[in-house]
């Protein structure tokens, strides 16, 4: 919806979103939302280990896709290059302890809320 034209970005909406150098946390978010539920669903009750570790590997995946398109585009597209030190530090140093406190978070609410939706439906 925002590439379409739709302010649902921070920064504004439409095609020319995916020149900026945070869109590949949003490409990160698409294919790490896809691990973590498979990884957290193989099993019918998932442990909060299990959930932990599909929260955290999808974390790992939204840096990684997030850090490496945030290097691609300011280096060689918009030509504000970026060295690997200060991009490390702004783009996973300074943000990641919360985003890990939320995987517990997660963890631990899906662990009792996953039996309750079940027996909803």
């Amino acid at each position: 919806m925002g590439l379409a034209g739709l302010p649902v970005f921070a920064e504004g909406g439409g095609i020319g979103y995916i020149l900026k150098p945070s869109f590949g946390y949003l490409i990160g978010f698409c294919v790490g939302t896809y691990v973590t539920g498979v990884i957290a669903h193989k099993v019918a009750q998932p442990s909060f280990n299990r959930l932990l570790l599909a929260s955290l590997t999808g974390l790992g995946i939204v840096y990684v896709f997030g850090l490496i398109y945030y290097y691609i585009i300011c280096n060689y597209v918009i030509g504000a290059p970026i060295a690997m030190g200060p991009l490390f530090l702004y783009g996973f140093v300074l943000s990641v302890p919360g985003d890990i406190a939320l995987c517990f978070l997660g963890a631990s609410l899906g662990k009792r809320l996953i039996p309750v939706i079940r027996k909803g439906l």
